[in-house]
């Protein structure tokens, strides 16, 4: 099996942001990303240093979200160029990887 250099991106969100639907829309429709995996946290906090927080007594509808992809290190560099413009994303990490990747 064969390895090849990607680029691991993932950027956080909140789920009272109302930006995901958006997001995945753009990475499936325009971008032709491969694969996309969102993850729901269960707790978390941001700049803002506001406690998000899933419990029992109060179901949080605002929750940490990660949505993270991986692609050719260029191809990352430009999608997420335009996810900045498009979306105004501001909490985005990105670092190399080596994939094991079938079919690519």
């Amino acid at each position: 099996m064969a390895t090849q250099t990607v680029t691991v991106a993932r950027i956080y969100l909140r789920e009272g942001e109302h930006q995901l639907a958006t997001l995945i829309k753009l990475l499936h429709d325009e971008e032709k990303v491969s694969g996309v995996t969102v993850l729901r946290g269960i707790e978390g906090f941001g700049p803002d240093g506001k406690i998000h927080l899933a419990s029992l007594l109060d179901l949080s509808l605002d929750l940490p979200l990660i949505v993270e992809f991986y692609d050719d290190p260029e191809r990352v560099e430009t999608i997420l160029r335009h996810l900045e413009t498009h979306m105004g994303l501001s909490h985005v990490v990105t670092w190399p990887a080596q994939g094991r990747l079938h079919n690519r």
